[in-house]
């Protein structure tokens, strides 16, 4: 059996101007955005090449990228993160996409709203 290694990328703080209310769209609203990937560990440890492990960097980009599109759910804002990434890099095993609307707009005090897709 292959041995996987874990990628994180805990706390991606960002705006996005989507939303299920129309004034969301509007104004936007804060995000944050967490990824775990699972991908196979392969030789990286022996050959230390770079281009073999999934770039976390781009990974960031990805998620940028993705959440600037219209989207009126975070449940639709995590699947197209996931595609997005798996597309990029299809050796990836699994990825798990936490996307939190901070203080949503419900009419009371509330911290944050998430969604987490596993794919």
């Amino acid at each position: 059996m292959e041995k996987l290694y874990t990628i994180r990328l805990d706390g991606i703080y960002l705006r996005a101007f989507h939303g299920c209310y129309d004034l969301e769209q509007q104004v936007g609203n804060r995000f944050r955005v967490d990824v775990v990937i699972r991908t196979p560990l392969g030789d990286l440890p022996k050959t230390d090449d770079v281009t073999q492990a999934v770039n976390y960097l781009t990974v960031y980009e990805i998620v940028e990228r993705t959440m600037q599109r219209t989207q009126r759910t975070v449940e639709a804002a995590a699947a197209n993160i996931i595609e997005a990434i798996r597309a990029e890099f299809p050796q990836i095993v699994e990825i798990e996409c936490t996307v939190a609307k901070i203080a949503p707009p419900l009419g009371g005090k509330i911290d944050k709203v998430s969604v987490t897709l596993i794919g």
